[in-house]
């Protein structure tokens, strides 16, 4: 794709769909619209775009098709280990209720996975799950409590599946009871403002198309919205070159602390061991 056509491509898009593709990077941008005007017919970008403002359903498609939805229930096992077993013992030391933000959710299963944890360790409070995305056919999946395939579900137990899931073979829903636990709602991590307080913010796998100044400023925006001694849980091939220039402290693979009380148990913790 010639540099004028991309040009007009982004502003199109944002013109349209609010999406600003300057965050993202450019050549594996520019691959997936040349894959996708391929497989939307052919013809130009101009015609193509005529046809968005024609066909709400195509935008539709287009839009979902921008925002990369790829993820599964305990997707990297080890890191969902650790928060288990060293980062919610830490918070909750502190707070009896987390306040938790699943960023970039997808179609749920990571919202979803963030409840079963919270119930299995930290049962019968009143802990708060707000789980956001874009793409809003995916966020109408994740309400709709599913279907999840057989391939979404293969981290987790027997127990698991029994007590957080309907009834029945896969494809499958989660169980009402979980699922009212959750507030889904669309959200620009680029563009809209952040609530804040969060003691934990997980976004995984959701800035690898982003550029360098993207990623910054979204971390940079990640750390301002958590409390004192909050955690921010990143993808496991992710990592935060300027953690300590943004003010991260980091607990290791996948996580990042904001200074604070839960910070300093930590590392007692960690000394003890």
């Amino acid at each position: 794709m010639e540099p004028e056509v991309y040009l007009q491509v982004k502003r199109s898009v944002k013109n349209l769909l609010d999406i600003n593709l300057d965050h993202y990077k450019d050549q594996q941008m520019k691959r997936r619209l040349d894959a996708w005007l391929t497989r939307a017919g052919g013809g130009s970008w101009p015609a193509y775009f005529h046809r968005l403002r024609a066909e709400p359903d195509e935008m539709a498609r287009f839009r979902n098709y921008l925002t990369i939805n790829v993820s599964a229930f305990f997707r990297d096992p080890e890191r969902w280990r650790d928060l288990r077993e060293r980062v919610f013992p830490n918070l909750l030391a502190t707070r009896r209720q987390l306040r938790v933000w699943s960023a970039g959710c997808s179609l749920g299963q990571e919202a979803y996975t963030l409840a079963i944890l919270l119930d299995e360790v930290a049962p019968h409070r009143a802990h708060t799950l707000l789980a956001t995305d874009l793409d809003r056919g995916a966020l109408k999946h994740a309400q709709a409590h599913g279907p999840y395939a057989a391939q979404d579900l293969q981290h987790l137990t027997p127990g698991q599946l029994t007590k957080y899931f309907e009834p029945g073979a896969p494809p499958l829903h989660i169980a009402r009871a979980l699922a009212r636990r959750l507030t889904f709602r669309e959200h620009n991590l680029l563009a809209d403002q952040f609530e804040g307080d969060f003691d934990l913010i997980v976004c995984r796998n959701v800035v690898i198309y982003f550029t360098d100044a993207g990623k910054m400023q979204l971390y940079q925006k990640f750390f301002d919205a958590l409390r004192p001694g909050g955690v921010l849980f990143i993808g496991g091939t992710e990592f935060i070159s300027q953690a300590a220039q943004l003010g991260f402290h980091n607990l290791g693979l996948s996580f990042y602390q904001k200074p604070g009380l839960a910070y300093e148990n930590a590392r007692r913790l960690e000394s003890q061991r």
